[in-house]
């Protein structure tokens, strides 16, 4: 058993056709063609590409009844219960939420008589991870004020609030749209948070072009439907728009009234530098460089994480580059992609409704042909460019403008205070004296930006003082390892995730230093289910839960995301798990080849070869 250590959870929890194209013409399928630049025009999916309303799936029936996502939202907001009915709690996700309850509660209170404690997580949608200091503490002040104390980094660099009441949810949303940040379409059948490079590199325009493109796409991706300003940014009582913008037209120039078969996610990175994991997204976005210019984008297509272990159906996947795109293209692509899932995504089983399975359906060929329909011409093939590195970003570097960033490595994400180890307090202090730039990474960790010389000594003796190791004195394996979170929120996971983890490394670390691999780099992540929040599949060792207290074990992917690893053990318990990695480990050394990273020795072996000779090594 993994050691516990004290956690959020151990605290107090407070207080018929759409609209028509604009121009009609003949296209291949004899449908109206898709203008060059379907993004600027309301579009239509046709009748042929619909299911039968019969086959539709509920969330479907939800989503076309909701009038652009209000549902019944506003009238339960004032109902005084603790929660939303069924239907509600679909829609609200779209709002930047999700209704969850403490499962380590469940017992007491089913012996009590009593139904589930309902609260809700609020998600913060952030392109790119960039953010004020400011912004910062006003999320931290809502997390002690009306959530559980904590507030965690996700894995695709947002933020999020744990344990909010019904009762707070509304004020939530408001004060996080007041300091400019939103929480619309955090969540749900839409675009998700873009991801990019988060790193302040000020020695050229690329970091700050490929930061300035991601955010260009979350807000042409964003709903446009005026339910987020009524519900949450409207005073109830007198109607008035509190906030700039205020109500919008209900028209879905690119979601229409259904929005999309699944969520959808983007990300977008270097060659050299793959942080943002673009292979694991439905669509990536590659940057071609030449000289200081970003010439254009590989686009890659079908990357997903998730699985179903009952549906044998479903499975990961890593994306496959489909095309080349000039940056003056880039958001005609990227519609485009998005109009052919809106339009081809299966709307009746949710287990197969994200891209991957689109594509595995049709094949890259017939996919790329139908995006070059919507996308008004011919695409090119893909450069030749790989992804070839991962910077994490951790430790202090030097931004090419005289000031330094430094990267702040958070185990899982989680900002909390407790005895001995107080990462909320030395961030407010931080953030109030010394105002730097925050960029949140896609390993759940903080990059503390525009720090000038002299103050480098300033934020290390803060951290120090407050009981938060420097990024320097984590061991390599706990710094390239992350956790979902999992018990006792999430509503999916069988097995524990973000509790576990920290004590699992605690012991895996005792195995590396005694094999002498301290050196290494490799990644290490842990999901309480199969769906693969945390990104499992494509690292160098994934535990997956599968039931309760054993997990999966995948191995040989690799840092560098564009690989899937492979089973490697199924149902190991939980108290096997490291066992069973310092055997592999010990192979490892024995056996790589010079220079080989672990993934890639697992990969060269394969799962066979990795069955009958690391038995022979002594378990811990």
């Amino acid at each position: 058993m993994f050691a516990r250590r004290p956690g959020p959870y151990n605290l107090p929890c407070f207080p018929a056709f759409y609209l028509q194209w604009s121009r009609r013409g003949d296209s291949p399928s004899g449908r109206p063609a898709a203008p060059s630049t379907p993004f600027a025009r309301t579009v239509a999916i046709p009748l042929e590409n619909m299911s039968d309303t019969k086959k539709l799936s509920a969330v479907e029936k939800i989503k076309e009844e909701s009038n652009y996502l209000r549902g019944q939202i506003a009238e339960q907001l004032a109902d005084g219960t603790d929660n939303f009915a069924s239907d509600t709690t679909q829609l609200i996700k779209f709002h930047g939420s999700y209704q969850q309850d403490n499962r380590d509660r469940r017992a007491e209170l089913r012996a009590e008589g009593k139904d589930k404690a309902y609260d809700f997580m609020v998600r913060t949608r952030i392109p790119g991870g960039r953010l004020t200091s400011e912004q910062l503490l006003a999320e931290l002040d809502l997390c002690d004020e009306i959530g559980n104390t904590t507030l965690r980094i996700t894995t695709r660099q947002g933020l999020q609030l744990h344990g909010v009441l019904k009762s707070n949810l509304r004020q939530a949303i408001h004060r996080i749209n007041e300091i400019q940040l939103s929480t619309l379409a955090a969540c749900g059948d839409v675009e998700r948070n873009v991801m990019c490079c988060p790193a302040p590199r000020k020695h050229n325009q690329i970091w700050d072009q490929l930061q300035a493109t991601a955010l260009e796409i979350a807000e042409h991706l964003a709903p446009k439907t005026g339910a987020y300003h009524e519900l949450w940014l409207t005073d109830p009582e007198t109607g008035n728009k509190e906030l700039a913008g205020g109500g919008k037209p209900d028209v879905e120039p690119i979601y229409g009234e259904t929005y999309l078969p699944r969520k959808f996610k983007t990300a977008i990175a270097l060659p050299e530098d793959n942080c943002a994991d673009i292979y694991s997204n439905d669509l990536g976005l590659l940057a071609i460089v030449e000289g200081d210019t970003i010439v254009g984008y590989n686009v890659v297509v079908g990357g997903g994480m998730g699985t179903t272990p009952s549906a044998e159906k479903t499975f990961p996947a890593v994306g496959s580059d489909m095309a080349f795109v000039t940056p003056d293209r880039l958001i005609d692509v990227v519609t485009a992609v998005v109009l052919v899932q809106r339009d081809f995504g299966n709307r009746s089983d949710r287990k197969v409704a994200r891209l991957k399975y689109l594509i595995a359906d049709w094949g890259l060929e017939r996919f790329k042909a139908k995006v070059e329909e919507y996308f008004g011409g011919p695409l090119a093939g893909p450069r030749d460019a790989k992804v070839h590195g991962h910077d994490d970003h951790m430790g202090w570097h030097e931004q090419g403008d005289g000031r330094w960033w430094y990267g702040l490595n958070v185990e899982n994400g989680r900002l909390v205070d407790r005895e001995g180890f107080q990462i909320k307090a030395a961030l407010r202090e931080i953030c109030t004296a010394l105002k730097p730039g925050i960029r949140l990474t896609a390993h759940q960790s903080v990059l503390l930006t525009d720090i000038d010389a002299e103050n480098r000594n300033r934020i290390e003796d803060i951290l120090r003082r407050h009981g938060v190791p420097l990024t320097r004195d984590i061991s390599n394996a706990r710094r390239w390892s992350m956790a979902c979170v999992a018990l006792p929120t999430c509503g999916l996971a069988v097995t524990e995730s973000e509790r576990a983890l920290p004590g699992l490394m605690d012991q895996l670390d005792v195995e590396i230093e005694r094999l002498g691999l301290t050196g290494e780099r490799f990644t290490l992540r842990m999901t309480g289910c199969p769906n693969g929040c945390a990104r499992p599949y494509n690292s160098d060792i994934g535990l997956v839960g599968k039931t309760a207290g054993k997990y999966t074990v995948f191995l040989g992917g690799r840092i560098e995301g564009d690989r899937l690893n492979f089973l490697y053990k199924d149902l190991v318990p939980e108290e096997e798990v490291v066992a069973e990695l310092a055997r592999v480990l010990a192979y490892f050394k024995d056996a790589r080849e010079e220079g080989e990273s672990l993934g890639d020795f697992c990969h060269r072996k394969g799962a066979e070869d990795l069955l009958a000779n690391t038995e022979r090594y002594a378990t811990v």
